[in-house]
């Protein structure tokens, strides 16, 4: 089975745990981020893809900072600038797996193979592109 599903928004690394006398806990934003890739995937999937193998392509898309100049705009929109700043492709990714554990596979252990890419919205469609195929 093969499922594809967009999130909308621009994507949100996985932050690291914050430790507050003693107790660790996921920081607001990074939970939001989990909380919307659940609904997302629940309303457009909603598939339980089990415990098989899986392989994730993951394609994300940031906005053109304002500040960047025309002549640059239109080279990002030619290709030839890709998107080499923060945040970090893996860590984007992270909070997207993670999120799906038990609602789209039992545990991201389960993926063998990961696809991922940043990429400019130069349609200004901010969002994450993401394709789950199990692979027996």
């Amino acid at each position: 089975m093969k499922v594809k599903f967009t999130i909308p928004g621009i994507p949100v690394p996985k932050a690291r745990p914050r430790v507050v006398r003693g107790h660790a806990f996921t920081p607001k934003k990074t939970k939001d981020y989990e909380a919307l890739v659940k609904d997302v995937y629940r309303m457009t999937v909603g598939e339980y893809l089990g415990d098989s193998a899986i392989v994730a392509t993951i394609d994300l898309y940031f906005p053109i900072p304002e500040s960047y100049s025309k002549s640059k705009k239109r080279r990002i929109a030619d290709g030839e600038i890709k998107h080499t700043k923060r945040p970090d492709v893996d860590n984007c990714a992270k909070a997207i797996l993670d999120a799906l554990n038990e609602v789209a596979y039992k545990d991201d252990a389960q993926i063998v193979e990961s696809r991922i890419t940043k990429h400019y919205a130069v349609d200004g469609d901010v969002r994450a592109d993401v394709i789950l195929e199990e692979v027996f």
